[in-house]
């Protein structure tokens, strides 16, 4: 019996392309969705230290729902470093002005906060409309459950 646990090797790894459609779905569910195929866990070859996921396109995050009453109770908060420097922004204002950011907030959250991190959010590409600009890559179709 084998008793090796399998680690996969930067020259093994294959990136695919996927695009995720958040017309009408919660945008913490898309965000899971997303966080997921970034870090490479639907594949079998899932290894913690190194980075296995897939370019991941979202199109349409100004359509993605926040259900209950978070647009109104639910608070994005950024610090400059100042004194006095806090910056709050309610989740009504920010999916008006800058859906893109909220979903970004939402899946860098989800994401490892490390090295490892930063190099898997930048797979990630947002959009707030339907139109992307990796068309040549051709992206594969994911559906949100």
């Amino acid at each position: 019996m084998n008793n090796t646990t399998y680690s996969a090797k930067k020259s093994e790894i294959e990136s695919k392309w996927y695009v995720i459609d958040a017309t009408g779905k919660p945008l913490g569910r898309v965000a899971t969705e997303a966080a997921k195929l970034l870090r490479g866990k639907h594949k079998p070859t899932y290894t913690p230290s190194i980075d296995t996921g897939d370019h991941v396109i979202i199109i349409n995050c100004s359509e993605a729902v926040l259900t209950g009453k978070k647009l109104d109770q639910k608070v994005y908060r950024h610090h400059s470093g100042y004194i006095g420097g806090m910056t709050e922004t309610s989740a009504r204002v920010m999916m008006e002005n800058t859906p893109e950011k909220a979903m970004m907030l939402a899946i860098k959250g989800m994401l490892p906060h490390t090295k490892l991190g930063r190099q898997m959010i930048k797979k990630l590409r947002v959009y707030a409309g339907s139109e992307h600009e990796n068309i040549a890559q051709k992206p594969e179709v994911w559906e949100v459950k």
